[in-house]
């Protein structure tokens, strides 16, 4: 990956939903492996760059910056949750997998647990993290409730979980940019997407990243 500085004037070009589909489609899928069974965990480069010294991110510098998605499914508890309006003017982070995923999904919540411990606390109660499961089938709120107390237990934050019909969480996966799951939810967009209070995630996270790097940049993001 070459490194990269953001432009010098100028508003950056906003990230429809189509055009993100087709930059970031078939890099970004993450494979979740299980037993002697393994897949390709991609690369994100495609999508964005590494920080260059006049990056203040740590993650990944998204030079075309994503915008918040629209999209409202089922929370944890059973209610509809309205994904723009819950979240707006809130540092948001936004993950899409699977309960049963073995390595990546448990990985990026635990990295994000361990950040949002490691972060001044005022800078926490801030942020709002979102998990949108890609195998609804599966993924009932209570099974998601479950899931992610393992990770929010002793925070002061608590994750939500969402789930819906297959179509719901389709249209939120296009809403946000991110390429289709695949395999009945087991291939997924490994990106763990970084939302400022305006609405633009200018930073995302992959398995290459760090709770160090994530609770970095939730501190810039914070700050801004």
């Amino acid at each position: 990956m070459t490194r990269s500085a953001r432009p010098a004037t100028g508003r950056r070009p906003v990230v429809g939903r189509c055009a993100a589909l087709l930059l970031t489609a078939g890099v970004l899928l993450a494979g979740c492996s299980s037993g002697a069974e393994e897949h390709d965990h991609g690369s994100d480069a495609a999508a964005a760059t590494v920080s260059g010294p006049d990056s203040p991110y740590d993650g990944l510098y998204l030079q075309t910056p994503y915008q918040k998605p629209e999209f409202t499914l089922t929370d944890r508890t059973g209610a509809p949750y309205d994904f723009g309006t819950a979240t707006a003017g809130a540092p948001t982070l936004l993950f899409f997998g699977y309960t049963n995923c073995p390595d990546v999904c448990p990985t990026t919540m635990a990295d994000v647990a361990t950040a949002l411990r490691t972060v001044d606390p005022a800078v926490a109660q801030q942020v709002r993290v979102v998990f949108v499961t890609t195998d609804p089938a599966q993924d009932t709120p209570e099974v998601l409730g479950e899931y992610l107390d393992r990770f929010d237990r002793d925070l002061a934050v608590d994750f939500v979980g969402l789930t819906g019909d297959q179509a719901q969480i389709d249209q939120a996966q296009l809403a946000a940019g991110v390429p289709l799951a695949e395999d009945m939810g087991r291939q997924h967009s490994s990106l763990l997407l970084l939302y400022g209070a305006d609405g633009e995630a200018d930073v995302a996270f992959d398995a290459g990243n760090t709770a160090r790097d994530i609770a970095h940049d939730l501190t810039v993001v914070a700050g801004a």
